[in-house]
């Protein structure tokens, strides 16, 4: 006999538990799905006002304003997905360590770091999520409809967007798990979010704009092969938008090594979890 759980029907649970208690409070959860709206509209509205001065990011890279909003659109996808499944886990890991809390996982005949990454889903970032889809499909519609060198997106793109939006997913999940790992050496970590947010915000713009200056160059190497976090959006943006300017050989390149960066991220990020249990000491006992 079986004594595990099937880790898919947990899962499923876990989703059907998180909205049940969501729209137990109707009005908050509407309120949350319009504030983080809210936030993204006045974000793009920065950046329509950016696009009446210039025509592009820099001159030459090919990230004109429809290009760009193919790369806005792929930080949605990527930031809401990483807010629906693992932030409000990861920001209660330091919680259940001060707390003792941390035990009675421990014992759960599941996965440790199964449980605490996907225990709760944040439903309203679905708001984010859809928008994204909304903003990619019509900034692909206005590359794939242009008058001059228009874009022609096939199946295959789509799917290897897909694929590396997970990559990107995965490589961001693995810097949490080993920012929230660092809890149990430390006993609590209430800058997690902090540290994330300012370290995540690297990967918020084509790489292309670290090229000038040895201050530029020095931290487009350490994000793209240190941390790999300037590659998160940068991958699948670029397969779809195509930027003109942009090295076709380089472009393929960043798309072998985001593989590569995805394997190790969530090796390393496994190791060290399991590491930091080792260090664990209930606060309950």
């Amino acid at each position: 006999m079986n004594d595990r759980p099937s880790y898919s029907r947990v899962f499923l649970m876990f989703l059907r538990n998180s909205l049940v208690r969501d729209l137990s409070f109707r009005s908050n959860f509407w309120i949350e799905c319009v504030s983080s709206l809210s936030w993204v509209i006045m974000n793009l509205g920065f950046y329509m006002l950016i696009f009446s001065y210039t025509d592009s990011i820099g001159n030459n890279t090919g990230w004109g304003k429809w290009e760009f909003f193919v790369f806005l659109s792929t930080t949605l996808l990527v930031n809401s997905l990483v807010q629906m499944f693992f932030m409000p886990n990861i920001q209660e890991f330091s919680e259940l360590i001060r707390t003792g809390k941390l035990d009675f996982a421990l014992l759960k005949p599941i996965d440790t770091q199964f449980l605490i990454s996907f225990a709760k889903v944040n439903w309203p970032s679905t708001a984010n999520f859809l928008f994204g889809i909304l903003l990619m499909s019509i900034s692909l519609y206005q590359l794939t409809h242009r008058p001059s060198e228009p874009i022609a997106l096939t199946v295959g793109m789509v799917a290897m967007f897909a694929l590396f939006l997970v990559c990107g997913v995965a490589i961001l999940y693995s810097l949490m798990i080993v920012l929230a790992a660092s809890s149990i050496w430390l006993g609590r970590n209430t800058s997690l979010y902090d540290f994330w947010f300012y370290i995540t915000s690297f990967s918020r713009y084509p790489m292309e704009i670290y090229n000038a200056g040895t201050l530029g160059l020095t931290l487009k190497m350490i994000f793209t092969f240190v941390i790999p976090i300037l590659i998160v959006v940068n991958v699948p943006a670029r397969i779809l938008a195509q930027p003109m300017g942009v090295d076709s050989t380089d472009k393929w390149l960043l798309t072998a090594f985001m593989l590569v960066a995805t394997a190790l991220s969530l090796l390393f990020s496994r190791w060290v979890f399991k590491m930091s249990l080792k260090s664990y000491r209930s606060a309950s006992s």
